[in-house]
């Protein structure tokens, strides 16, 4: 039996140090357990889900969302909002869906987040919002992720999708290139507060990385088409076909009367391992890989035109998110085996744990503290082989991460008939073609002059991965508000005005 304080209600509070019971004794507090553990989201079984491209996660039943929304403590000093770039009220969202009504959580996170389907599911909650939870501390975190999908979800698949108020129009014309998750999001904001906003894409489909780089098992293209004209409903316009540093430029979006232009045109230059034998023949960039898939569909060639690069024995160099996708994908065209190749160890992997887990219930093969050092071709320049060297870990290098370092004499082989290399990409230069006075790094990206996003030309910001690197979803459009907020700001001093 719990023995309460004379005159006080047991009650949980939280505070700046942390959650803790009023009104209970010490020795009741330590013997109370948790009512119910986190909600398990169901998926399709990995031997269905490796011969289909249909998505994994089945996302919460309206049952299990009720559950998993009620383990939420609703903290008031909310620590997973701390956690969340795009600062969503975690708690109110929550707290709604608790009481039913999913269309107003939808429009709760749409506040803050106008692509809380696509974030729902692609975010690394376990390291921003979830990991803050207070309930991480002595069991597992509320499921702020799977809740996020669920209210998005109904929302649309109810029919309840509202189209908010919007400030005055001002027929202040910004132009956003690039429509990727920084691009929508800075596009969605800046349309709220009363702008015309055009957003130019360079290829036939909207959504950037969103739709050629995030198979469908992991992020359909119905929810991406479903949110995007969600900003179109909003009153963005967007325009297809149009690259930026070919078809115009800076001083053309000024002649067409754009008063301020945001750059998100992401990171989409491949990367290579610059080692010997890497031009042979079935050697793929992650970034062609995916696109030739996700966007191109050639999975159902010859049904579509692009053919579907294919092989037995598949290995994906890196071990990120794109790594998994390349090689989970590998998998669904039919190969015998994918293996992953990295240089570090597990722990130092950049892949969400999430994904880890997925691509390891469906067979794929980890040879972790091994790099590449070789490509090996035959006769005809197909590559057959890759000749590896193990590592060892060292003192941490720029990245934080422990350097690796080869073990001399180790090398050996891996049998291998399609390799994609998945160790990041860089900035395309075509887009300074446009803009060749704006100021970059060493590494070639956009260099800001602020947080925001302000470059050293005048009413030119910029964010996403053309400023970072590759970097999350979540994370380009927390730098896409901070733009918005700061593009509103300027534009207001210069009454509409270039400076």
């Amino acid at each position: 039996m719990i023995t309460v304080h004379s005159r006080l209600i047991p009650f949980y509070i939280c505070t700046k140090v942390g959650c803790h019971w009023h009104g209970i004794s010490r020795a009741d507090q330590l013997r109370i357990k948790p009512k119910v553990a986190r909600q398990r989201v169901p998926e399709q079984d990995a031997l269905l889900r490796i011969r289909n491209f249909q998505e994994v996660p089945y996302g919460f039943t309206r049952e299990t969302a009720l559950i998993e929304a009620h383990r939420c403590l609703n903290c008031k000093d909310p620590k997973c909002r701390v956690g969340c770039p795009v600062d969503i009220d975690i708690p109110g969202f929550i707290g709604l869906i608790k009481q039913e009504k999913f269309a107003e959580a939808a429009q709760k996170i749409k506040e803050k987040n106008a692509l809380p389907a696509i974030c729902g599911r692609v975010c690394p909650q376990e390291d921003q919002c979830e990991k803050n939870c207070i309930l991480a501390l002595k069991e597992t975190p509320v499921a702020i992720g799977s809740l996020e999908r669920f209210a998005a979800d109904m929302e649309r698949e109810t029919q309840s999708v509202v189209i908010p108020r919007k400030a005055q129009a001002n027929e202040i014309k910004i132009a956003v290139v690039g429509s990727g998750p920084a691009g929508l999001t800075l596009a969605a904001d800046m349309v709220g507060k009363g702008y015309s906003v055009t957003l130019y894409e360079a290829l036939h489909k909207p959504g950037g990385v969103l739709v050629y780089g995030i198979p469908e098992f992991r992020l359909p293209k119905a929810i991406v088409e479903a949110e995007i004209n969600y900003l179109r409903r909003m009153g963005v316009k967007i325009e297809l076909n149009s690259l930026i540093g070919r078809l115009f430029d800076l001083n053309d979006l000024r002649e067409m009367g754009y008063r301020a232009v945001y750059l998100a045109v992401g990171a989409g230059l491949p990367v290579f391992m610059s080692i010997p034998g890497e031009n042979l023949c079935n050697i793929y960039s992650a970034n062609e890989y995916l696109t030739r898939l996700n966007l191109m569909k050639a999975y159902a060639f010859p049904d579509y035109d692009t053919p579907a690069p294919k092989g037995r024995q598949v290995v994906v160099v890196g071990a990120g998110n794109v790594a998994m996708d390349c090689a989970r994908t590998a998998l669904r065209m039919g190969s015998r085996e994918a293996t992953i190749v990295y240089r570090r160890s597990r722990s130092e992997m950049p892949a969400r744990l999430e994904e880890i887990h997925h691509a390891e219930e469906e067979g794929i093969r980890f040879r972790l503290m091994t790099n590449p050092v070789r490509f090996i071709g035959d006769d005809q320049r197909w590559v057959r082989q890759i000749e590896c060297v193990q590592m060892k870990l060292g003192e941490p290098d720029s990245s934080g991460r422990p350097r690796p370092i080869p073990i001399a004499g180790s090398n050996f082989l891996i049998d291998t008939d399609l390799v994609i290399v998945a160790v990041g990409a860089g900035p395309n230069p075509v887009v300074f073609s446009g803009f060749p006075d704006i100021e970059r790094n060493q590494m070639g990206y956009i260099k800001p002059l602020t947080p925001a996003g302000r470059t050293n030309l005048p009413g030119v910001w910029a964010g996403g991965d053309i400023v970072t690197g590759s970097a999350t979803v979540i994370s380009a459009m927390g730098m896409a508000r901070l733009a918005a907020d700061d593009m509103h700001g300027y534009l207001k001093e210069k009454q509409g005005a270039w400076r």
